[in-house]
């Protein structure tokens, strides 16, 4: 497999903008991994998309010369294996809370002696004509993004940050902001001060900082890049999708209303 460039513009902490990819059409992935993104995520925890599917679009995204990322369903080496085995260049695992969550994630991820995950082949290893060139490409090129998305990940950054192995860090700001009673309202006081942690502590770390600007809003996105963040997932594809079909069928209402 190729060098990463994903990871080394992660390690020099530069600015990357992806998507979220939910739909089964590997069409949409395609059209999406065209487009521009530098790196694509398979969404598994909140979409109704089966491994099959999963592994059909990790391969569209790979052969665009994109980075395909999977955002598991949980913290479960097992999983991960899995969608690192069919071709995932690294993983998104939710609800990072702890220093031994960060350490459970980047051991599935990882052969031995840096990791415990286990040995198998599939489309990752080339089905079974190159494992050698896949397993040391997975200990340099492999990427671990933790999501910080509940209180306790907060109170405890500084020591997941610190983990190796950990590549950057992402927050999801809908669970974050449930964590502390208060689901959806980002300017709420407590998550603002939830925020700032994140982005001071983030400043003086080697580790990329992540957002995901879920409405495809320019404005919005390029507020995340003046606070510091630069893993950034902007809008999803089925927002994509249907912001422009109510765009477009309003104004062409509009139009036909004008012309009367």
């Amino acid at each position: 497999m190729k060098m990463n460039s994903l990871k080394n513009k992660l390690k020099k902490k530069e600015t990357t903008i992806g998507s979220w990819v939910t739909f089964s059409d590997t069409a949409i992935a395609e059209i999406m991994a065209k487009s521009g993104f530098d790196w694509l995520v398979v969404d598994m925890e909140h979409s109704a998309l089966s491994f099959n599917q999963a592994q059909e679009i990790i391969r569209i995204i790979d052969l665009c010369n994109v980075t395909p990322l999977v955002r598991v369903m949980e913290n479960n080496p097992e999983l991960i294996k899995r969608f690192m085995d069919i071709g995932a260049h690294g993983i998104i695992i939710p609800m990072i809370n702890s220093k031994s969550d960060a350490e459970r994630a980047v051991n599935a991820v990882k052969y031995p002696p840096l990791g415990t995950r286990g040995v198998g082949l599939s489309r990752a290893q080339d089905y079974s004509l190159d494992l050698e060139s896949y397993r040391e490409w997975n200990q340099k090129n492999s990427i671990v993004i933790v999501q910080i998305e509940h209180i306790k990940g907060v109170e405890n950054l500084q020591s997941i940050i610190d983990v190796d192995g950990v590549d950057g860090l992402i927050i999801g700001p809908y669970d974050l902001s449930a964590s502390l009673g208060c689901p959806g309202e980002f300017e709420h006081t407590l998550v603002q001060e939830a925020f700032q942690t994140i982005t001071t502590a983030i400043k003086d770390s080697s580790k990329p900082l992540g957002y995901h600007v879920v409405e495809p809003n320019v404005e919005a996105a390029l507020d995340k890049l003046k606070q510091g963040y630069t893993f950034l997932a902007f809008g999803v594809d089925f927002l994509f999708f249907s912001i422009n079909c109510r765009d477009k069928i309003n104004l062409l209402r509009k139009e036909i209303i004008d012309l009367k």
